[in-house]
């Protein structure tokens, strides 16, 4: 199983394919992984390296290659423009029987639910607080917050806990996000640029969550908080949640950096469409933040993991810095 000091040393690969006529080639060479463009070597690193390999728009790669991320444990997702997933191929710990009986035997929902839930608010209470600390002088906000936690812990149903959850977010994100001019969360909707690039570093975040967890053996579409639905991989979207708020900050940081520009999107029919050539920026800001935190994504799917082993109601707890 992966450890965390092999893991430290590890990275995100992403491959922005030249369109046009350009021939774009993905294959394995001397302990490689080599990416060729018409035919010439434009870039190589180690496949040693490699945690995960993001591949957005058109590219070939080889049956060799496959093979041998597949032994490495490294995951390849299959992107469109818009960095939604369309494939991919995972590595992943199958044969780990015993910990998938604990986990479809797992009876602990609400109360794994509540942590989560708490874990959440509690971060986006740390940014609100990052962004706005005139409003934690006042003692009503501070309280509220505090409410907020006595609720959560008072609740008797999934059903209370998803609206008590939704309540803060709506609140959440309409002050967070206030000096973007936001509107709503409107998820893969593409009502405006904010949501669009969410739509992105959530999806970014859920991608490397769900590497992660494979990698240790769990079923992704067995969850706990979010319950099973067909074609949705449940845990992965647990796990993430206390995590949203690492791309939250990266978007407001680009924003007040002034990297954030409607000149960078297509906009037909109401929806806004990222350009080709832009993609990259926005995936690097994005990327900056994963690659930042990856050592405390990764902590805290080990600790999951061994609450689930070993029946522990532990849960972990991850603390924006």
């Amino acid at each position: 199983m992966l450890q965390l000091p092999d893991f430290i040393q590890k990275q995100i690969v992403i491959i922005d394919p030249r369109g046009g006529t350009t021939i774009n080639d993905l294959k394995f060479k001397n302990e490689n992984l080599v990416l060729c463009r018409d035919g010439k070597v434009f870039n190589q690193v180690s496949i040693h390296k490699i945690f995960a390999i993001f591949i957005v728009g058109e590219m070939t790669i080889t049956s060799v290659l496959i093979k041998k991320v597949k032994k490495c444990g490294i995951s390849i997702f299959l992107l469109n423009n818009n960095f939604e997933e369309y494939a991919a191929i995972c590595a992943q710990a199958e044969g780990n029987y015993l910990l998938r009986h604990h986990q479809y035997h797992f009876s602990d929902d609400l109360n794994f639910s509540k942590n989560l839930v708490k874990n959440k608010c509690y971060n986006q209470s740390i940014l609100l607080k990052e962004q706005f600390p005139e409003l934690f002088k006042n003692a009503s906000r501070l309280q509220y917050h505090k409410e907020t936690a006595i609720k959560i812990d008072q609740t008797v149903s999934m059903d209370q806990l998803l609206g008590i959850e939704g309540n803060v977010s709506k609140s959440y994100f309409g002050k967070y996000f206030h000096d973007i001019g936001w509107y709503k969360r409107m998820p893969r909707a593409k009502v405006d640029m904010v949501n669009v690039l969410l739509d992105m570093g959530y999806n970014m975040l859920f991608n490397f969550i769900d590497s992660l967890l494979r990698l240790h053996g769990f079923d992704t579409y067995k969850g706990i908080y979010h319950q099973l639905f067909f074609q949705r991989k449940s845990l992965s979207c647990d796990i993430m949640e206390p995590f949203r708020v690492l791309i939250d900050r990266a978007l407001m940081k680009a924003f007040h950096l002034g990297q954030l520009n409607e000149r960078d999107f297509n906009i037909s029919k109401g929806q806004y469409f990222l350009k080709i050539d832009q993609v990259r920026k926005y995936v690097r800001i994005f990327l900056e933040v994963l690659m930042d935190s990856k050592e405390d994504i990764f902590v805290y799917v080990k600790e999951f993991y061994f609450c689930i082993l070993n029946k522990k109601q532990e849960y972990p707890f991850f603390k924006l810095k």
